[in-house]
């Protein structure tokens, strides 16, 4: 069965950093473009970071750009977000997400927390 499974995530101060792992099971994901979401307390899931199946092109919002890298590693199945200089705003959950097309998700996993205190 397919998987995608989130860890790193935890407590950290303003201005610190943290790296989420996303552990993808069940079938090659490399063919897949991945991405990362995230969801605040009381607010929408909203997009943070996504790189293509070929990791040639990365795309961020303009809230973590700069501050965040999306990365994958083909040989371990897995994709990584680097983010530096956490803001209080950037608490939330974070998902990891696999999409044939860019329009739609396949496959969800099921989060990991981030808190970043002031």
């Amino acid at each position: 069965q397919e998987q995608l499974v989130e860890s790193g995530g935890g407590l950290v101060q303003a201005g610190g950093s943290l790296r989420l792992s996303c552990a993808a099971s069940g079938r090659s994901f490399s063919s897949f473009a991945m991405a990362w979401f995230r969801q605040a307390p009381e607010k929408e899931r909203e997009f943070v970071a996504r790189i293509n199946w070929s990791a040639e092109h990365t795309t961020y919002a303009d809230s973590v750009k700069g501050r965040f890298t999306i990365s994958r590693d083909y040989v371990k199945n897995a994709v990584y977000l680097q983010m530096n200089s956490l803001k209080p705003e950037d608490t939330a959950v974070y998902y990891c997400a696999a999409s044939r097309i860019e329009s739609s998700v396949d496959y969800w996993g099921r989060g990991t927390q981030v808190t970043v205190s002031s």
